[in-house]
């Protein structure tokens, strides 16, 4: 490889990083790592969002290039405002997920062991156990949709700083190892108050309560600046 095509790598190494930390992106990640109880578990959300994001780049952006298209304004907005839809959803499911959840303690060999549970009652008598966890699959898909995103973008981006398929091919998947460098280090940290306050009942709710209301609040933002400020509503009416 020439030395000028290995400067272009590292750039787009820093650049995924950077595009990691995107408030949208941190902020959808951080819903999934409010729900952990183990630091790796949170640091893996964020590297399979790094996977889902890379493999939606890639493949759409490769395609694209080959067609020699692009993705029509309408388009590309329409899938940045289904971000807007994402966090929300996100947000209240986050905020939601303390609803059913209550401490079971008992006595373990002379100790008292505390457990959080959410029960799901089905009828009358029966409930079911489920102990929460993080949804390494939906990490993912959040990665995915992030991808759709912000293919157009990373099209625009490689054409402008390559200039041939199989180097844009190698761009876009420096740029994703970038991505998932990034953001399983911020997962990292994201993950930390969670874990340590799982302990801590009504201080781990707040905190993931907290960070549910922000998802909300910043999708409201996010779909609005995009259908009225930047006119994605008049584009759909026209």
């Amino acid at each position: 490889m020439e030395v000028g095509f290995l400067s272009i790598l590292a750039l787009g190494f820093v650049l995924g990083i950077k595009h990691a930390i995107e408030p949208d992106h941190v902020i959808a990640v951080s819903t999934i790592a409010s729900q952990s109880k183990k630091l790796l578990r949170s640091s893996l959300a964020g590297v399979f969002w790094g996977i889902g994001h890379t493999a939606t780049l890639f493949i759409i952006g490769i395609i694209i290039i080959l067609m020699k298209g692009e993705i029509p304004e309408k388009w590309a907005m329409s899938l940045e405002f289904l971000v807007g839809i994402m966090l929300v959803y996100l947000g209240v499911s986050t905020v939601l997920s303390f609803k059913s959840i209550h401490i079971h303690q008992h006595e373990h060999h002379g100790e008292d062991h505390k457990h959080v549970h959410s029960h799901t009652h089905m009828g009358k008598h029966r409930h079911k156990h489920k102990h929460q966890n993080v949804s390494y699959l939906k990490s993912m898909v959040i990665g995915l949709i992030h991808g759709l995103a912000g293919s157009g973008a990373m099209v625009l981006l490689t054409m402008s700083t390559v200039h041939s398929v199989w180097e844009a091919a190698i761009y876009i998947l420096i740029f994703g190892v970038g991505t998932i460098i990034g953001m399983l280090f911020f997962t990292t940290i994201i993950g930390i108050p969670f874990v340590f306050s799982s302990k801590k009942v009504g201080l781990n709710k707040s905190l993931t309560q907290i960070t549910g209301l922000i998802s909300i609040v910043f999708g409201i933002f996010y779909m609005y600046n995009l259908g009225v400020t930047e006119g994605l509503f008049k584009l759909w009416i026209q």
